[in-house]
């Protein structure tokens, strides 16, 4: 039983991050990578590491992606400031 939840959680984690790499908006990748941090929590989980797990919740599921929507609008406005500019 726990090896069938091992094998289910890791086609999880291949199928989140083929599909974020799939992405070619980075606005969604962001969100798919939040995706994938939270199957990433699980899978940690089930292999018994919960300390990692809370970790990977936090960081990848929640900072990192946080940071890359805000790189993007910053570089977006940027972009229509310059272009409005001309």
């Amino acid at each position: 039983m726990a090896d069938a939840v091992i094998a289910v959680a890791l086609l999880l984690v291949a199928a989140s991050a083929t599909a974020a790499v799939a992405q070619r908006e980075p606005a969604r990748q962001a969100l798919v990578l939040s995706v994938l941090g939270v199957v990433l929590a699980v899978l940690f989980t089930v292999l018994q590491a919960p300390d990692v797990g809370l970790s990977q919740l936090a960081v990848g599921s929640a900072l990192t992606p946080l940071l890359i929507m805000l790189s993007v609008r910053k570089v977006r406005r940027r972009g229509r400031t310059k272009d409005g500019a001309r």
